[in-house]
């Protein structure tokens, strides 16, 4: 089961990405705040798989080689941290006045 907001989160994550300047700077900044609850090491590869605050996006295998790990237990770190960041009460009040 998808927790609610979870596909709300990396829509907006993907899109902050690609082009931040289509997010309101109020949004990107809850963002990059909600980001600072991961470990150091989670935030920064949320930060680079997605190409946000102007990080080089990187491919999820050349993350997964960075940590030595394989590609789909990367995959399963970035989901967790989705996940984390999607039951905090601060992305739950967020996620109802954005729109993507």
């Amino acid at each position: 089961m998808k927790l609610l907001g979870t596909g709300q989160l990396q829509t907006l994550l993907v899109r902050m990405g690609y082009n931040q300047e289509t997010v309101p700077h109020d949004t990107a900044h809850a963002i990059e705040h909600l980001l600072h609850i991961l470990m150091p090491e989670d935030e920064e590869a949320m930060m680079h798989y997605y190409g946000l605050f102007g990080a080089e996006r990187q491919s999820l295998s050349e993350l997964a080689r960075e940590r030595r790990v394989c590609p789909e237990d990367m995959m399963a770190a970035i989901d967790g941290c989705l996940r984390r960041i999607a039951v905090t009460p601060e992305w739950q009040m967020m996620k109802q006045t954005i729109k993507i």
